[in-house]
């Protein structure tokens, strides 16, 4: 196994950062850590991971923590994503075990043991090297040493993931030749273009500090639109859910309405009807059970203060716990697996910091103020930058209906026209492509999020599409 990249020779034509990372110690504020090892586990892992803290507002103490895995194919020439999952407040960690990243959770019921982990080979990290980030702050084991520093929304947030970035490559010189792609999924796929934004008015800091942006990639993609929500109609319409009567019915009642503010009665009665309906099946994936979603929920009304938000009076998993044969048992173990005082010190966690970790943090003062992100896409592909979008055809949260309306809206022309593509002799989708870099992909069979439904076929996709290759 080579080396990891920190312990490569740094060539002197790196001096200049490795003397702004030594004039700049204290400000960076990184803290970093190579793991070689896991509770759960069984012998050394087969691959590079480090995680970290960078601080990204010294006047609040704000740290951002983050799991970082190098390719395990070339780590100096593969592409560098920065993955961000959704919530807001989902930590990063869920992408690592339940999609992309090299670790899965052994399914078995939980006796009271520490969870077994296991090596994933259809992971990401075949072709690219991984930044899992756990932001906003609060997400994961982010944290602030001020209550106010939990005050952030779409906007700050993105401006705090910008800084964090700017921070991890200076002290991660030898990926600044690499491709870089700011990536990431469901509500994190409307502050991705936003960051790649602000990145790409930037991308020249100065000390030969060049981040070479390529592009971004976001998989069943919130925008911020009322298309998000609006397109639950005729996609529950088109499954089944509801009858024709009911859609007509809608049409003709709400019509220019936004679906989840319906301004007269006789919408809001409709989408009550319809809302009903659909919540006879499990939204993230319309074929599988209805399962609860396994995070713990508040087992009373009284709050309790800890560094400025809100945590729950009683810690513990969630009340009853989804079935065994739900997907959402897993995240359960993710529970148990983190917190644990014997992962948080393998994983360096900063003691004090994080009370009870979360796979989604719903507690957090967290403002929405991005209405948009459709101008976002507008201004990068425009300007030559690469896009992915992918949605699972069998998700109801971000219905692939909605994703492919605001994608066409972008009237940008047509290079390669749907079609389907393939996997393993079978068609794995639907794809199209435009003149601005832009693909629109649908994962068949998958959910919300498509990776963690067909593994597999995302992987020979992301592989193609980091290759230049049609997909």
């Amino acid at each position: 196994m080579p080396p990891p990249p920190h312990l490569l020779k740094i060539n002197l034509s790196w001096l200049p950062l490795v003397l702004l990372l030594l004039l700049n110690l204290f400000s960076l504020a990184l803290c970093v850590s190579v793991i070689t090892h896991l509770p759960g586990f069984r012998g050394r892992l087969p691959f590079y991971l480090e995680t970290g803290y960078v601080s990204v507002d010294e006047e609040k103490g704000v740290e951002l923590f983050y799991y970082f895995i190098t390719s395990e194919r070339s780590p100096s020439e593969d592409p560098v994503l920065l993955w961000l999952t959704g919530g807001p407040g989902c930590s990063a960690f869920s992408g690592l075990v339940d999609e992309i990243g090299p670790l899965k959770f052994v399914k078995s019921p939980y006796n009271g043991s520490l969870p077994n982990l296991v090596y994933f080979p259809d992971s990401w990290t075949k072709v690219a090297n991984i930044i899992f980030l756990d932001s906003p702050v609060g997400t994961g084991f982010s944290f602030s040493a001020s209550p106010e520093g939990y005050y952030v929304g779409d906007l700050s947030s993105s401006m705090q993931v910008h800084s964090f970035i700017i921070k991890w490559f200076i002290d991660h010189p030898q990926f600044l030749s690499n491709p870089f792609y700011v990536s990431g999924d469901s509500y994190a796929g409307k502050l991705v273009p936003l960051i790649a934004q602000i990145i790409s008015e930037g991308t020249n800091y100065g000390n030969d500090l060049v981040l070479n942006l390529k592009g971004y990639l976001i998989g069943n993609p919130a925008t911020g639109e009322k298309i998000d929500q609006n397109s639950k109609v005729p996609y529950a319409h088109g499954v089944g859910i509801i009858s024709d009567q009911i859609y007509e019915l809608v049409q003709r009642h709400c019509e220019g309405e936004d679906y989840k503010h319906p301004c007269n009665v006789l919408c809001a009665k409709m989408l009550d009807t319809v809302e009903e309906l659909i919540s006879k099946v499990q939204k993230t994936n319309i074929l599988e059970p209805k399962c609860p979603r396994a995070s713990p929920k508040p087992k009373s009304k009284v709050e309790r203060m800890y560094v400025g938000i809100r945590y729950r009076e009683l810690l513990g998993p969630p009340e009853p716990p989804p079935s065994f044969k739900c997907r959402t048992y897993v995240h359960l173990l993710n529970y148990y697996w983190a917190n644990s005082k014997s992962t948080q010190e393998a994983l360096h966690v900063k003691k004090g910091t994080v009370r009870e970790w979360q796979r989604c943090n719903d507690d957090l003062p967290y403002t929405k103020d991005l209405h948009s992100s459709i101008k976002h896409h507008l201004n990068l592909t425009s300007r030559g930058y690469r896009a992915l979008v992918y949605s699972g055809d069998h998700d109801l949260v971000v219905p692939f209906l909605g994703t492919q309306e605001w994608v066409r809206s972008l009237n940008f022309p047509i290079v390669s026209d749907w079609r389907s593509w393939n996997f393993g002799g079978q068609s794995a989708g639907f794809t199209i492509t435009y003149s601005n870099n832009m693909t629109f992909a649908t994962v068949k069979g998958a959910g919300h999020t498509a990776p963690e439904y067909r593994p597999k076929e995302c992987l020979a996709m992301i592989r193609r599409w980091l290759s230049l290759k049609p997909l």
